[in-house]
């Protein structure tokens, strides 16, 4: 989402002696500019600057939200609110602008609507912008990311706007079937084995619309063949259905509650018949393990429950879509279970990780999914989606106690955070190639423990980190936006090199460093991180990035 910028004007404030000629005075004026918006609310910051010829000592904002936007948090200011109006004053650290410069305070607001009646110490924040007339540019770079029975998903680069795109409307056959305000989206409800053409355009807050995207055509997997619908409503039924799954089939959870250890061994689906575990948000699965004698090497063992909420063993082409996992150990676990699609779940209330890529479960995706409040018994492993694993545990996760090649996974469209107390996504050493686009990271909760503290540490190799949102407001632990680590392991791999990044947005909340901290270039010589023009960054002490900058 492009930055949209509220116009909100300027004031002057003069200091005059009574019956002395007017003394020189700060000429103060006020922004406010939407830095990210998300299904429900969206976020800002409000600039204030200088343009007199002393410094202010304070200053006090006063907006009106109208009625069905409510402000959640707010920072870097001291906010007193009475119904839908809001006062905000200078903290003890920024009253005092000097002339040309600039400070900032920031809220983020339940529902769309934006501020009115704005005033800065007491006088109207400025004047109305000009109408905007311009439309967005084309969306480029339409995809398919992913097809299934009955859905396609789709993924594209993102438009730009001189005020700013709020969202993007995704066409099949000329007419509307979805709006979203990240750059992925996925279409259901299709027919199996059927070819559809899509195309996307964008829209910006006036409303102007760009023409549509060159098309993209996509075919849908084939039926079933004969699979069958197995509906679930109790802990035991599930179970049973899981252990006795076949390719084609579908698992549909009633709403519910399922409580106990689901574990799916060596039921394997394939690539035109994956086998699909379905619910509704309301459908879910809590684990109160762990309990037994765990083995040396986690696999379902007789006797150990894992405390996973869903472990997927052995078990690759799967589909798992729409219900919710919590108060388990780990939420979603995968081992060797490659071509799994995740979609649209949400897992919260972990004790550690919310969904973990493991043992070679590569050419996956989670899309569209929410993850929050994890790490909650152990903080430094409450990451929101853990990619391959570390090289000190090969032994157990890698193939035949070599690298973990949990390869080419995407991470798309998904909304990690808050109070994730890891790293919203961390990527090991030794995985290659995945994409990590279109997701919103909020950072509040991170911990910094086991250094967790940024929304994406990467490890990996060739990874394309684009068209992202991440903020960050207190409490938490904050160091940078993204990370590189060079890990040194055995064979001796290019680890934290040949990264993209493009596109991303970034708030550090006045804390972090670094939007993208690249922790070495000299040892990513041969393949070097790539650090576009693209990415943008608000609220960091340093800025955007210390790697070179490419156009």
């Amino acid at each position: 989402m492009k930055t949209r910028a509220l116009a909100v004007g300027a004031a002057t404030v003069a200091a005059l002696l009574s019956g002395a000629p007017a003394q020189a005075a700060p000429v103060l004026k006020a922004a406010v500019t939407q830095t990210s918006v998300w299904n429900g609310g969206y976020g800002a910051d409000v600039t204030i600057t200088n343009s007199g010829d002393t410094a202010s000592t304070s200053w006090t904002i006063e907006f009106d939200l109208p009625s069905g936007t409510t402000i959640t948090s707010s920072w870097s200011s001291v906010r007193t609110s009475t119904g839908q109006h809001h006062k905000f004053t200078n903290a003890g650290f920024n009253g005092a602008v000097k002339p040309g410069a600039s400070v900032k305070f920031g809220f983020n607001a339940s529902g769309g609507s934006l501020p009115t009646n704005c005033t800065i110490n007491g006088a109207p924040c400025g004047t109305t912008p000009p109408t905007d007339t311009q439309a967005p540019t084309v969306p480029t770079g339409l995809r398919s990311t992913g097809v299934t029975q009955s859905s396609v998903a789709l993924s594209w680069t993102a438009s730009t706007d001189n005020v700013g795109v709020t969202g993007y409307e995704v066409l099949q056959g000329g007419a509307v079937t979805t709006t979203t305000t990240g750059t992925s989206a996925t279409i259901s409800g299709l027919s199996a084995a059927t070819a559809y053409s899509f195309s996307v355009r964008a829209k910006d807050a006036a409303g102007n619309t760009s023409a549509a995207s060159t098309p993209v055509s996509a075919t849908t997997s084939p039926g079933s063949g004969g699979g069958t619908t197995v509906d679930v409503s109790t802990a035991a039924q599930l179970q049973a259905a899981l252990a006795a799954a076949t390719p084609g089939q579908t698992i549909r959870l009633a709403a519910g509650t399922y409580r106990g250890s689901f574990v799916v061994n060596a039921r394997a689906g394939t690539a035109s018949q994956p086998i699909t575990l379905t619910g509704p948000r309301t459908a879910v699965i809590i684990n109160d393990g762990p309990s037994g004698e765990a083995p040396s090497c986690p696999a379902p063992t007789a006797g150990w429950d894992s405390g996973y909420g869903l472990w997927v063993f052995d078990s690759p082409h799967w589909n798992l879509t729409g219900f919710t996992v919590q108060e388990s150990k780990k939420g979603i676990v995968l081992d060797n279970s490659h071509h799994t699609t995740i979609d649209s779940v949400s897992v919260h209330h972990l004790d550690e990780e919310a969904v973990h890529f493991r043992r070679s479960s590569a050419d996956s995706v989670i899309r569209n999914s929410v993850i929050t409040d994890t790490g909650l018994v152990q903080p430094g492993y409450g990451e929101g989606v853990y990619l391959g694993s570390a090289n000190s545990n090969w032994a157990c996760h890698g193939n035949n106690g070599g690298i973990d090649r949990s390869d080419r996974i995407q991470v798309l469209g998904n909304r990690i955070g808050p109070n994730v107390a890891a790293e919203a996504i961390d990527v090991k050493e030794g995985t290659y190639d995945g994409v990590i686009r279109g997701n919103t990271f909020d950072g509040q909760g991170i911990t910094g423990q086991n250094s967790a503290d940024s929304w994406v540490d990467v490890k990996g190799i060739g990874y394309l980190i684009e068209d992202n949102t991440g903020t960050f407001r207190s409490p938490g632990t904050f160091a940078n936006g993204y990370e590189t680590h060079n890990t040194s392991t055995t064979p001796a791999l290019p680890n934290g090199c040949g990264n993209t990044w493009r596109g991303n947005r970034s708030d550090l909340g006045g804390v972090g460093q670094y939007a993208i901290n690249v922790t070495s270039v000299s040892k990513c010589s041969a393949l070097p991180n790539v650090v576009y023009a693209s990415n943008t960054v608000t609220g960091a002490v340093k800025g955007l990035t210390n790697a070179p900058v490419t156009p």
